[in-house]
């Protein structure tokens, strides 16, 4: 039988056949794609002919195809509909993708061509495009090893291998606490749980395969049981386990884990001759040092902590008010803080969220990027590989564009959180290639789904991150869509959710669920005029998160995480009643991998630039003004990583903005 792996795609737009794809034909894709790829590579390595752009470069663009088809669907389905089968597998791949990525690297004759062109490079006639792409190829091959030799370069293959074992098992233990633990609720335990939160609930347990209502660690469920459940023991219990997550002192305990990834990180940095892990992972990015990084938490830290402080207040009055004498909790901040933005906002989240459903969100995503970018949407009808799973054709001018798949909805075949991806990336180099890009979304399941205006927003910002990916337009992969500096990918997806806050959109997409009615326009007014609510808690959560990234990598290793972590947060003087948002054991963006480590501040980077950008179209006074919209898709949304991040930015808004637009745009300017 054929692989369907393997096999040409023949469907629309050549998309993966979901309906063939067994797990049993991974492994045996993989290997195909493995031996076909170092087959590419010798070729390459071994080629008598000088070395030229197109016989190096080029060839590596085109080395790894089959590989890369096969890994877009595999790492997807295994992160959004994960199986046992595919978590063994995960395992299994994780040295072995590791070992090929150094084998390439490590290979003498290939980076002696890549560094002769690199030395040639202004005889060699290369566009501005095929220049930036030698160069990040030099940089990955010097940054991966490349320039070390015998003992060194053997240890830093076994580094880098075990770091990709412990990711995989540090994010599958994380999947497996959020799958196991749920709290069964009694009739009598819904009190007070507004009608969205119950069904949630529900669904939940019928997913866990119980008779009544359960709350899980999925952030849509535990949030709003949070908000609005008076049982303040129940609260306590729901917490404490959504926080505890990697730490149980089970099979699934991420803490021994994280202390490795630390020491290994820090030893694969001075083996390429930096001082410290967050020396080497900040070298590509904007903010090039962790001093720079440092400064901006610190700039952003101190007002951010004076408004949670004089909050913290407030909130312990009410909940003395209550008849409880003891001090603020943190399972007690936000059932408190909901309290009071009813009181003082005149704002119901029950109330808010039949104006919110699911449907109505993505169609004013939708809606913003056709009157902004000129984009089209067009139900798919095609297998997936979920049944919550949907795609859309998405054209401009009649044009096919890309294939853009949404997948939104929390179940335990899935790891938390809320992400893009890309199953296909678009480059031109050798054919035409469009995008499959995939938003995956952690939304409490509903009949209608309606969400939160936080759930709203994270819609919105994984949907500028599907923009970024789909509006690509560059000749090669390497480059391709978000493949730029880490503290500039967040930069598009925190843009879009700007368009949320926009009344016009409001009035035209926030209609209730069940009478079709806009919503109101008081209601309307008191949740705009409320969006920079309990920013002082939101912001400390994350900064302390970032305080603490940045802490593990910017000097020794703590043999200890928990109690570095633990320093760190007294040092910051973190308010007693928040804690990190994501503590050391769960903390998946910084130890499922290395994307995040020592970058968890680029979101807070990227805001400081979101704001500012968003501030270009505010001065037109038209948040669609199609001159600035073209401005944003050709400087940011198709460039990819074509040029460097900040010449791409400075393109776009003629300067670089100062942190009183990220303060501004979170209220705290005047607590600064």
């Amino acid at each position: 039988m054929t692989n369907p792996l393997l096999a040409p795609w023949e469907g629309p737009f050549e998309l993966p056949p979901f309906d063939a794809i067994r797990d049993e034909d991974f492994a045996p894709a993989f290997e195909a794609g493995l031996t076909e790829a170092r087959a590419a590579i010798a070729a390459i390595a071994g080629n008598a002919e000088a070395p030229s752009f197109a016989n190096v470069i080029e060839a590596l663009e085109l080395a790894e195809g089959t590989l890369d088809r096969v890994a877009g669907v595999f790492y997807n389905l295994a992160g959004a509909d994960s199986t046992d089968a595919r978590e063994a597998l995960m395992r299994e791949l994780a040295p072995k993708m590791s070992a090929f990525s150094s084998e390439v690297t490590n290979n003498k004759a290939l980076f002696s061509k890549v560094e002769t062109l690199w030395q040639r490079r202004e005889a060699l006639g290369l566009t501005a495009e095929q220049a930036r792409v030698l160069e990040l190829y030099r940089q990955m091959f010097v940054r991966s090893g490349a320039l070390l030799d015998g003992a060194e370069a053997e240890r830093l293959t076994e580094v880098k291998s075990r770091l990709a074992v412990l990711g995989t098992r540090f994010s599958q233990n994380i999947l497996a606490e959020e799958r196991t633990w749920f709290m069964e609720l009694a009739e009598a335990d819904l009190e007070g749980l507004p009608d969205f939160a119950v069904a949630a609930a529900r669904a939940a347990g019928a997913e866990k395969g119980v008779t009544g209502p359960v709350i899980t660690t999925s952030r849509s469920l535990i949030v709003p049981f949070l908000q609005f459940s008076p049982r303040r023991a129940l609260r306590e219990k729901a917490y404490e386990a959504w926080v505890a997550r990697g730490a149980n002192g089970n099979d699934h305990d991420n803490r021994a884990i994280a202390a490795e990834i630390l020491k290994l990180r820090e030893e694969r940095a001075h083996l390429l001759g930096y001082a410290s892990f967050a020396d080497f992972k900040l070298e590509p990015e904007m903010a090039k040092t962790p001093a720079a990084v440092r400064d901006l938490l610190m700039r952003v830290w101190a007002p951010a902590r004076a408004r949670a402080e004089a909050d913290a207040k407030v909130l312990e009055a009410m909940l003395h008010a209550d008849g409880i004498a003891g001090p603020l909790e943190p399972w007690d901040w936000r059932y408190y803080s909901e309290k009071r933005r009813k009181a003082e906002h005149d704002l119901d989240e029950a109330a808010l969220k039949p104006y919110l459903s699911l449907e109505a969100m993505i169609a004013a995503c939708f809606d913003c990027a056709n009157r902004l970018l000129g984009l089209e949407f067009h139900a798919l009808d095609v297998p997936m590989y979920h049944t919550d799973a949907r795609a859309w054709e998405v054209t401009r001018k009649g044009q096919h564009v890309a294939v853009f798949i949404g997948d939104y909805f929390a179940r335990g075949s899935k790891r938390s959180g809320a992400w893009c991806s890309a199953m296909r990336s678009q480059k031109r180099l050798g054919q035409d290639v469009r995008p499959i890009v995939v938003n995956i979304c952690n939304f409490a399941k509903g009949d209608p789904a309606l969400l939160s205006y936080d759930d709203a927003r994270t819609l919105f910002h994984e949907f500028g991150h599907a923009l970024h990916q789909m509006l690509s337009d560059v000749t090669y992969g390497f480059i391709s869509g978000t493949s730029v500096a880490r503290d500039f990918v967040e930069l598009p997806s925190q843009l879009y959710e700007h368009w949320l806050e926009v009344p016009e959109v409001l009035e035209a997409h926030a209609k209730h669920w069940q009478t079709g009615e806009a919503m109101p326009a008081d209601m309307l007014k008191r949740l705009l005029d409320a969006g920079t609510y309990d920013q002082g808690f939101a912001t400390v959560e994350f900064v302390a998160s970032a305080m603490v990234d940045l802490a593990f990598h910017e000097g020794a290793a703590p043999a200890d995480p928990m109690q570095k972590q633990a320093e760190v947060l007294a040092e910051l003087g973190m308010p007693r009643a928040i804690r990190m948002r994501h503590a050391t054991p769960h903390f998946a963006h910084v130890f499922s991998g290395d994307g995040y480590s020592s970058g968890y501040y680029s979101y807070m980077w990227s805001e400081v630039m979101d704001a500012d950008a968003f501030a270009a179209f505010e001065e037109t006074g038209d948040a669609f003004d199609p001159e600035t919209a073209a401005k944003l898709e050709r400087f940011i949304l198709s460039a990819g990583g074509s040029r460097p991040a900040e010449e791409l930015y400075l393109e776009f808004r003629g300067r670089m903005p100062g942190v009183e637009a990220l303060l501004k745009g979170r209220g705290l300017l005047d607590a600064a």
